[in-house]
């Protein structure tokens, strides 16, 4: 650590007068005081601050069923060994392919595993996050054809819809919802086909949905939006791991697809960072944001990969450009790709199977609870569900923390019509022992 006459020369040059100067961004009411003594050596702080983290709950030692975006998945050993690799750990954007051969090859192969996933001509590198992959897509809807209104169900989480108004909000067009149907838990298509009009410039739809329900009509959705308004476009958002086991986007006339990959490969990461995934019919290949790379030879005739398409305010005009996002999640698209390779087609299904069966079998558990209705909409759903109580949500997850497990999602403030609901999901992370245990805990609860 500097001296008091060294930091204060070092602070001279930077133009302030104290350390403190330094975290004026950071509200005082974040700030957390470390209380470590004047002087301590490397071992007894690092020993201090591991105690303090310790106070931390982790799915290890607090297993969660929440779900609603960020799931705990297994992540082979393989994947974190390849991310650990020099030449990908120290690698920036590629932007001179004769020197990054390998990371190019790399995104390529995560864009064809993806397009194959979701039954897509074309995917970009990546997003942020699924949100706003979710926003990017409204816009390429604005773009598609004239009009004012974007439509998305009733039951999307609420910071998709915020993240949605937020982009569109320089655009003039407004965000409408339509119904869901209050026993299947899926899309209203009735309330769909009344609000679709020719100012609709793109129906938003997740399958599966918010509430872990598959739309068993999906393939009915395309027709009703080109019925209306031939332009607009069909935007399609759906968890990736449910792929192992259903259909993808694409084959049900999905015009755009968005989804959250953090299931393949990452941890949960207190929330992020995570990865947004796009993909798009090739002819709308050029109102994608983000950047493409693409399959070319050198110029001794070899297989080479380069950045093809880049439409983003850094390289073309701003007038010209698609989106100001200037960067991607490259190494959490390495960590999905490389999760594709490990588990391949088969490992994938069975991995999806296993979400799907045991969350099956819990909601069969917990519905079969007195007080407890689970999954409360009919038909299938993939590794969520929603459960109704007698009991407030809020005292039945009081009373899990008690034992050690956190419970579902609160639905009940955001959707009252469902009373006291809220959304469970399970993965292949959570033993048997472990949903046992729920189930039992749960068997205490009185209304």
């Amino acid at each position: 650590m500097p001296s008091a006459k060294v930091e204060e020369q070092l602070l001279k040059e930077i133009g302030l007068k104290d350390v403190e100067e330094l975290f004026t961004d950071v509200p005082r009411s974040v700030r957390a005081d470390l209380d470590l003594a004047p002087s301590m050596s490397e071992m007894e702080v690092k020993a201090t601050v591991e105690g303090i983290l310790g106070k931390n709950r982790h799915f290890g030692s607090c297993p969660s069923f929440l779900g609603a975006g960020i799931y705990p998945h297994y992540v082979p050993s393989e994947v974190k060994f390849v991310l650990w690799r020099n030449e990908f750990l120290t690698s920036y954007t590629p932007y001179q392919p004769e020197v990054s051969q390998g990371f190019l090859q790399a995104m390529f192969e995560y864009q064809s595993m993806i397009c194959e996933l979701y039954s897509m001509d074309v995917a970009n590198i990546s997003m942020y996050d699924g949100v706003s992959a979710c926003g990017e897509a409204a816009l390429m809807a604005a773009r598609s054809s004239d009009g004012d209104t974007y439509l998305v169900p009733k039951n999307l989480s609420w910071e998709k819809k915020s993240t949605i108004e937020n982009y569109l909000k320089g655009t003039g067009i407004r965000v409408e919802e339509y119904a869901y149907d209050g026993k299947t838990g899926q899309a209203d298509l009735a309330d769909l086909e009344r609000k679709m009009t020719s100012k609709v410039t793109g129906v938003f739809m997740e399958n599966p949905n918010f509430f872990g329900c598959f739309e068993s009509k999906a393939d009915t959705v395309k027709p009703i939006v080109s019925a209306k308004n031939p332009d607009a476009l069909f935007v399609v958002g759906a968890n990736p791991m449910s792929l192992g086991i259903a259909k993808g986007p694409g084959a049900y006339g999905a015009d755009v697809v968005v989804g959250e990959g953090q299931v393949f490969g990452q941890g949960m990461n207190f929330g992020g960072p995570v990865l947004g995934i796009l993909a798009a019919t090739g002819e709308l290949a050029r109102r994608m944001p983000g950047r493409i790379v693409g399959e070319t030879k050198d110029a001794t005739g070899q297989r080479a990969f380069c950045l093809t398409l880049q439409t983003r305010e850094q390289h073309i005009r701003r007038e010209k450009a698609t989106s100001n996002i200037c960067t991607n999640e490259g190494m959490n698209a390495l960590a999905a790709a490389s999760y594709l390779a490990v588990v391949g087609g088969n490992g994938l299904r069975k991995v999806s199977e296993i979400n799907a069966s045991r969350a099956k079998r819990l909601s069969k558990a917990i519905g079969a609870i007195p007080g407890f209705k689970a999954p409360l909409f009919k038909g299938h759903h993939f590794n969520e569900f929603v459960v109704q109580s007698k009991a407030s949500v809020a005292k039945v997850q009081r009373l899990l923390l008690e034992r050690g497990l956190h419970g579902g999602l609160d639905l009940s403030k955001r959707f009252p019509e469902l009373g006291n609901a809220s959304l469970w999901a399970v993965t292949e992370m959570h033993a048997e022992a472990t949903l046992e245990t729920l189930v039992s805990t749960l068997k205490e609860v009185r209304a």
